[in-house]
């Protein structure tokens, strides 16, 4: 017995000697993370903030640029199999749908586990982290809202207890004007929270501050918008309950906000209009929006980094056929003619090219491509490759073809070639390598192609290389046009001048072109329409707008519906120096445009699927008409 009790008390000894260092029963565990190590520790959660701002969404973003072709100023010219882009005969009762409950969901894990699992970390760290998460939770219900309506707002996790009743977890809409509000207390709790602010910079990355407030500017101007031009429709767009449709009085309460969030940013002094290449206007308008060091017009960006291995094709996807650096790809993306004639002249004037003398008799006819583009708003150059351009510091040789005089019928031959590069018969240019052509894949059908967001940079429109130009969700130019547009629906005339007149200043129009008799709504839309071209903005104004249905009406008589296309020739006329040689233009409709864009009054709020609505228990009601 001595013996066994020995035994036992030796036993008793090694076992509770070694449960001090560690219990052998509850051992961490090596291939599993704990939520304590996780919230403790601030590489993961900043890991975990960096998978949540990547999934943002957006329906045109350098992942998802062939979007530009369905719902912005310009055409489908890559793949012929694609060129249902190109005729839209009706826009889908489900397009734009976005219902991302699944990052609602993670955000809010995220945001209780922080204050349950996070105490190793300050008070300071922990109010940044649950800032910039709450700041990505109110960008995904903007998101929706913009798309669906009002939408559950859904704040905290929603947990099955397995009775077999799920209905606390079944959660109705919000009305529309509650998801706007909503986005606006967030920020406005948040911004002060957030850091990511050293000195006079600001990280374009991350949430900010003036992030916040950027996001507010923009989602307050939608809804005021929405609760005015809504309410102007003979049947406005309306639920019962609200969930889709914001009262007019609340109007001016929004765009009031929506200035203030803007002025806030403008008058912090951290950012400016980019103008850092003043002897080339065209040229400082792309920079302002690709250029990534020392551009502080950037307020908020997703980046691209080939150090990292994070590239895109969008330079390999658009850039002219002529100068690709690839034997595959270019040319996917092509602006339309009416985009460029949406650009002014410096001299205030119509944007609509000078293609016909005034008697429509003939031609004008020019010395060189470029000279049509004369004296036009440096931001189409800063947009769009025209004929006459050039980008990598290469000419984009851009010709249709010939026309021919005929002396006996007094009227022009039109010859094009078959294939790009070729020469006529004088032994000069036919057709441009990087055409316009009417039917060839992958070379402008519209006589354009995109600037804004190709990498100039040598090799970045090759598969091997790639590029990093980043995408741009907010910029200064922007906040400018949300404080001019706030302020004009306020009857702030003089504050509406002052920001529109600086953003057309830095384009080249004199100081002040604009005055309080020439200035109007229609003016402040085409302003965005040509500042902020391809950025993600085209579609949602005109949506929240009410004009979406009559621009893009499905009528193929309506000039907006259409979209055209502009195609130089090279005039062959001996014996008249006053022509021959010179170069006319054509303007045509798009010749793989084959129908017209139409947008439908169904279409300004999306088709809620079917099992949402059954998920709910029916506490999701439809969207009108359907």
């Amino acid at each position: 017995m001595k013996t066994l009790y020995k035994g036992l008390i030796l036993g008793i000894f090694i076992m509770t000697g070694s449960s001090c260092k560690e219990d052998f029963l509850e051992r961490t565990p090596k291939t599993i993370i704990l939520e304590e190590q996780v919230w403790n520790d601030s590489k993961q959660i900043l890991g975990l903030l960096a998978n949540y701002y990547d999934r943002l969404p957006s329906e045109q973003s350098m992942d998802n640029w062939t979007n530009m072709a369905n719902y912005d100023d310009a055409m489908w010219s890559g793949y012929t199999g694609e060129d249902g882009r190109n005729n839209i005969t009706s826009y889908g009762s489900g397009s734009w749908y976005l219902w991302d409950y699944g990052l609602i969901r993670d955000i809010n894990l995220a945001l209780e586990s922080i204050d349950l699992y996070s105490t190793k970390l300050s008070a300071a760290q922990k109010a940044q982290f649950k800032g910039e998460l709450r700041f990505i939770r109110a960008f995904d219900y903007f998101e929706m809202v913009k798309r669906m309506g009002g939408v559950p707002l859904v704040t905290k996790q929603l947990i099955y207890d397995y009775s077999g009743d799920p209905s606390p977890l079944q959660t109705a809409r919000a009305k529309e004007a509650e998801v706007y509000d909503f986005i606006a207390s967030e920020l406005d709790a948040i911004k002060n929270d957030l850091g990511n602010v050293t000195g006079s910079t600001a990280s374009n990355t991350k949430a900010t501050k003036y992030t916040a407030m950027a996001l507010k500017s923009r989602a307050m101007l939608y809804a005021g918008s929405i609760a005015k031009y809504n309410a102007q429709l003979a049947s406005p767009i309306t639920l019962p309950g609200g969930e889709v449709g914001i009262p007019l009085a609340r109007a001016n309460e929004y765009f009031q906000k929506s200035l203030d969030a803007s002025k806030e940013i403008i008058n912090s002094g951290l950012f400016t209009l980019y103008k850092g290449n003043p002897g080339n206007l065209g040229e400082n308008f792309y920079e302002a929006v690709v250029k990534k060091i020392g551009n502080k017009e950037a307020i908020f960006v997703k980046d691209y980094l080939s150090a990292k291995s994070k590239k895109h094709g969008f330079s390999y996807n658009n850039i002219p056929l002529g100068i690709r650096e690839d034997n595959l790809g270019s040319s996917a993306i092509t602006p339309s003619l009416n985009l460029v004639e949406s650009y002014e002249y410096l001299d205030g004037s119509n944007g609509a090219l000078k293609i016909r003398n005034a008697a429509n008799t003939d031609y004008i006819y020019y010395d060189n491509p470029q000279d049509i583009f004369a004296n036009k708003d440096a931001r189409l150059y800063g947009t769009v490759i025209y004929p006459g351009s050039s980008f990598k510091g290469l000419p984009v040789q851009m010709q249709a073809g010939v026309l021919v005089w005929n002396a006996a019928t007094s009227t022009y031959s039109t010859v094009e070639g078959s294939s790009l590069g070729a020469s006529y018969t004088d032994g000069k240019l036919l057709t441009g390598t990087s055409g316009p052509h009417r039917t060839i894949q992958e070379v402008s059908n519209s006589g354009f192609y995109i600037r804004k967001f190709l990498d100039a940079g040598a090799g970045t429109s090759t598969r091997g290389i790639g590029t990093d130009v980043w995408w741009v969700w907010f910029r200064l130019g922007e906040m400018y046009l949300n404080a001019s547009e706030a302020a004009f629906e306020l009857g702030q005339t003089t504050d509406a001048l002052t920001y529109v007149n600086a953003i057309r200043e830095r384009a080249g129009f004199p100081a002040n072109s604009l005055n309080a008799t020439t200035l109007t709504m229609d003016k402040i839309r085409n302003e965005r329409k040509v500042e902020l071209a391809f950025e993600d903005h085209r579609l949602w104004d005109m949506k929240r707008w009410r004009i979406a249905h009559i621009v893009w009406n499905g009528n193929p008589n309506n000039a907006d519906a259409m979209l055209y296309a502009l195609y130089p020739y090279r005039v062959i006329r001996p014996g008249d120096a006053s022509k021959d040689g010179k170069y006319v233009f054509v303007k045509m409709i798009a010749p793989r445009f084959k129908a017209p864009r139409n947008f439908q009054l169904f279409n300004y709020y999306t088709f809620i699927n079917q099992s949402v609505i059954d998920n709910s228990g029916g506490k999701v009601i439809r969207n009108p008409f359907q």
